[in-house]
């Protein structure tokens, strides 16, 4: 009889006839919105997979994933929203955009157990979760490029005719991540270094996802800013090696993505097992073909054999609090050399 009450529009009907509504049987599901990226939720990424391992352990739970740009406009869509955003969880923002988040005091601890982390640098932020990391690197075409730099003072000393296609740190992580790195690389000499980058450089894309897709791999420059990762997809999906990264004797900057939960969730239970569910095989696995990064945590075996083919550079970084206090300063620098 149960069956047969739930198509009848009135519930007063079904009290009418003599049966007892379960508790809970007429409450809406629970909504997890999360704040992300395009790349992330594509039918290609890692988004969809994860909205459905989630949802099949919570209880009478929808995930919602509402798509930015990128990182950066997760973090301007947050500000702009202040203490009336609709996001739960802001999954996207990478260990360079912290500091200005968490400025905003929008964000809470996320409570999870980080114990299975497994990061190339120590970890122990209370409110931001890291649910991948990589490195900043170049990737060229080997069928335009068969013999790439070698070192980052290699490509700036490069004949003009060698062609890179990158990001604007102001929009993009990827652009934020190559201002960063020639920063470490080279110090107060790094405006000079941009002047001489800049004889190379094809466009400034305004997000990764341009600048790789609808630039680099319709065969607009030989090289683009990427990630070491990235030719992982192209060996594992589309069985080419084709597209590689090029290792610089200099060493890499690395990138750690995390992910926080806002302080006027609708519903932070639901935020904090998703935290915790991040950090476990059934989210994890869907990282490195998906978001082409490496996981947080070690996934035994399921590592796909591709990973063992990228190359393995020396990596470094600066600290959220020094990116903070520095950024609009080394922005200002770009921008000068640019003009």
């Amino acid at each position: 009889m149960h069956r047969h009450c739930r198509f009848v529009p009135a519930l007063g009907l079904c009290l009418a006839l003599g049966i007892a509504a379960a508790p809970g049987a007429f409450a809406a599901p629970r909504t997890l919105t999360v704040y992300t990226y395009i790349s992330f939720v594509a039918d290609w990424g890692p988004g969809p997979q994860v909205k459905k391992a989630f949802e099949a352990q919570c209880d009478d739970c929808t995930v919602t994933f509402v798509a930015l740009d990128g990182g950066v406009d997760i973090l301007q869509r947050l500000r702009l929203e202040g203490e009336s955003t609709a996001a739960d969880v802001v999954l996207g923002l990478d260990m360079n955009l912290m500091e200005e988040a968490r400025d905003l005091e929008l964000l809470v601890p996320h409570g999870a157990d980080t114990a299975a982390l497994t990061l190339p640098i120590d970890w122990d932020d209370e409110t931001f979760l890291p649910y991948d990391w990589g490195q900043f690197a170049f990737v060229y075409d080997t069928e335009a490029l068969p013999n790439p730099p070698a070192s980052f003072q290699a490509l700036l000393d490069a004949p003009d005719d060698l062609k890179v296609i990158i990001s604007d740190p102001r929009t993009s992580v990827p652009g934020l991540g190559l201002l960063l790195w020639i920063k470490h690389v080279y110090g107060e000499d790094a405006g000079e270094a941009w002047q001489q980058l800049n004889q190379h450089v094809l466009t400034v894309a305004s997000g990764w996802s341009q600048a790789y897709f609808s630039l680099f791999m319709n065969g607009e420059a030989p090289m683009v800013l990427s990630y070491s990762t990235s030719p992982a997809y192209h060996m594992a999906v589309e069985d080419t090696d084709r597209y590689q990264a090029a290792e610089f004797a200099e060493g890499h900057y690395l990138q750690v993505e995390t992910a926080a939960i806002t302080r006027n969730a609708e519903n932070p239970e639901l935020a904090r097992a998703f935290m915790q569910f991040m950090l476990t095989p059934a989210f994890q696995r869907h990282i490195p073909l998906g978001n082409v990064m490496y996981p947080a945590i070690e996934l035994d075996d399921e590592l796909p054999p591709a990973f063992d083919r990228l190359i393995d550079p020396d990596g470094f970084t600066f600290s959220p609090d020094e990116v903070q206090e520095h950024r609009r300063e080394w922005i200002r620098e770009w921008l000068n050399a640019s003009s």
